[in-house]
């Protein structure tokens, strides 16, 4: 027998967990030894944070972020092959959505393993929830381009869809550029195009709303260093 791949939610930064991970969760962790994470460091504390008394020491981890070569990833699976549950981990919300465990995921389908999805946080789903655009039809498109003249250009290209076909159309920044794109999609869409921003979902200071670009202009939020989606509808 082939063991499982786990695919555990994160918290999306609010310390609580009580608020997005279940107690059932927390203890399927318990059983598992063996995890994928992006960062060895965050992964550690997280479980800690999950159980106390966990004893980290005696886990495996493997790493999986943007220096993973992709010819390592097929040997993080081999012991689940030989029948030992495994978990992945993500920096924040769910693995496998915008996030490099698809990867890893791929690759367990490919030896028939089985993959199991743990209900928990995602932003992009809690902010196309509370944004009030079409929830039927959309989607996401990572970061824009990072040079302007080609962010504008998408920035259109983008408008252009969520208008024509009323798709909503989902993006993110660097933290420290929101507040630069922002300017960037007021200046460029039309007035009457539905703009929501959604930042710090789960936190404090969560912030989502929706109003049209023409509005916001006189209602800019300060955006800097703050987790952020962005959704552009009609």
């Amino acid at each position: 027998m082939k063991g499982i791949l786990y695919l555990v939610p994160n918290t999306l930064g609010n310390p609580d967990t009580s608020l997005t991970i279940t107690e059932g969760i927390k203890e399927r962790v318990n059983d598992i030894s063996l995890f994928i994470v992006e960062n060895l460091r965050n992964a550690r504390r997280y479980l800690k944070i999950l159980n106390r008394d966990i004893n980290i020491d005696s886990l495996t981890f493997f790493e999986l972020n943007e220096h993973t070569a992709v010819e390592e990833i097929p040997a993080f699976l081999d012991q689940v092959e030989k029948g030992m549950d495994a978990a992945i981990i993500s920096e924040a919300g769910v693995p496998g959505v915008a996030d490099p465990g698809a990867e890893v995921v791929r690759v367990a389908h490919e030896k028939g393993i089985r993959v199991v999805p743990l209900t928990g946080p995602s932003s992009i789903l809690l902010a196309l929830m509370a944004s009030g655009l079409n929830g039927q039809s959309f989607c996401f498109h990572g970061y824009l381009p990072v040079k302007r003249p080609e962010r504008i250009k998408k920035i259109r290209e983008i408008e252009h869809v969520a208008i024509r076909k009323g798709e909503t159309q989902m993006f993110i920044e660097a933290p420290y550029r929101n507040d630069a794109l922002l300017t960037d999609i007021l200046e460029t869409c039309h007035p009457s195009t539905q703009l929501c921003i959604a930042a710090d979902i789960t936190l404090e200071t969560e912030f989502i709303f929706t109003r049209s670009t023409g509005a916001w202009k006189n209602k800019k939020p300060a955006l800097h260093k703050r987790p952020v989606l962005f959704l552009i509808g009609r």
